[in-house]
């Protein structure tokens, strides 16, 4: 199957000029159409479909210039070159400047005649390169709204999961709570205490993700001081009202958000437990940031005392959960020296192994 051939308009004054043009571009494979004046040239247009156009500046009635606006305030897309007898710069500017693809001067020999197929074919390039590149565009913004929407719904359904999932461990923590005023064991009651504890640590992560403009990250030293305020609250009575905690700006995914609060919980219940067995004294939480990127969480205490190697007189839950937590975390656990009481020191790198995304 043959190219299909280029239709184009012609419009000149000059009949004989009409004729040489049509003759020379259809010998060069063009389907040419030619017509006398601008008003004539545009009642064509009406009726019929081309390619491109090409019109004389100096004609009567309406000018090379009048006829150029009019079209392209009618078919936008139709690529127009001018043809001007005159070497006039100012000519061509304003036909460019009114919408002409191109123009091209007049000479007695007929050589401009091979510039106007040349021009009608670069501005149809050209057309149709604009054409490809706003569809494009148009894929892109269709497909970034669509992300986005999707972005959107996302983060909804995942505000939602949480917010149920805080709402459970909650209502867990309730039953946990009336099971243990109801026992008559007292290391019962301690052990579900404990549980009630862990569980909120949990909730609180959940909490805050559904209450938060972000679901990605948590705002793990706000997170950790509301958690830090609760355990203060509820054993304010029982030795725990000397709880300080300092922290800088830290974000992190949610799981690693959920150890470290996990972490912070059992080791403030194990100094309230051990490091002053026959009062009460203060126990400081802080979580620092190391120039080399590293997060280090200390829990201390100015009690008894407890280098981590002797065995403390309990089941060694809380330490076998911390060691957990930990291994979660990718951190280490170290019993720090002290010259009074004990000092825990977790650290871990900010970024997780498995996530190359930049902390919040």
């Amino acid at each position: 199957m043959g190219e299909e051939r280029l239709r184009i308009l012609y419009i000149d004054d000059d009949p004989g000029l009409r004729r040489l043009v049509q003759r020379e571009l259809e010998r060069q494979g063009c389907e040419v159409h030619t017509e006398p004046d601008g008003e004539s040239g545009i009642a064509k247009l009406k009726e019929h479909s081309f390619d491109a156009v090409a019109l004389d500046h100096l004609m009567p009635g309406m000018d090379g210039l009048e006829t150029l606006e009019h079209i392209r305030s009618t078919i936008s897309h139709l690529p127009v070159v001018f043809v001007t007898a005159a070497a006039e710069s100012r000519i061509a500017v304003a036909a460019l400047k009114a919408g002409a693809a191109d123009y091209v001067v007049k000479d007695v020999e007929g050589h401009f005649i091979v510039l106007i197929k040349v021009a009608v074919e670069s501005a149809i390039a050209a057309h149709a390169m604009r054409q490809a590149k706003e569809a494009a565009e148009q894929e892109v913004r269709e497909a970034r709204d669509r992300f986005e929407a999707l972005a959107s719904e996302r983060a909804v359904l995942l505000r939602e999961v949480n917010h149920r999932v805080s709402n459970s461990l909650q209502l867990i923590a309730s039953m946990l709570q009336i099971q243990a005023a109801n026992s008559d064991s007292e290391e019962t009651r301690e052990t579900l205490k404990n549980a009630v504890a862990r569980v909120l640590a949990v909730a609180e992560v959940h909490k805050r993700l559904y209450t938060s403009e972000g679901v990605e990250s948590v705002a793990v030293d706000q997170y950790l001081r509301e958690l830090v305020e609760d355990l203060r609250r509820s054993a304010e009575d029982e030795g725990l009202s000397q709880l300080s905690f300092q922290a800088a700006p830290l974000y992190l995914d949610p799981d690693r958000a959920v150890a470290l609060g996990v972490i912070v919980n059992e080791l403030i219940i194990n100094a309230w437990k051990y490091a002053y067995p026959d009062s009460n004294g203060p126990i400081r939480i802080g979580l620092s940031r190391t120039p080399d990127g590293l997060i280090v969480l200390s829990v201390e205490d100015d009690g008894v005392g407890w280098s981590g190697e002797t065995p403390q007189t309990s089941t060694g839950l809380g330490q076998k959960i911390v060691r957990a937590m930990a291994q979660k975390l990718g951190a280490s656990v170290e019993y720090a020296p002290k010259d009074r009481g004990t000092r825990v020191l977790v650290s871990f790198q900010e970024r997780d192994a498995h996530d190359t995304s930049a902390a919040a």
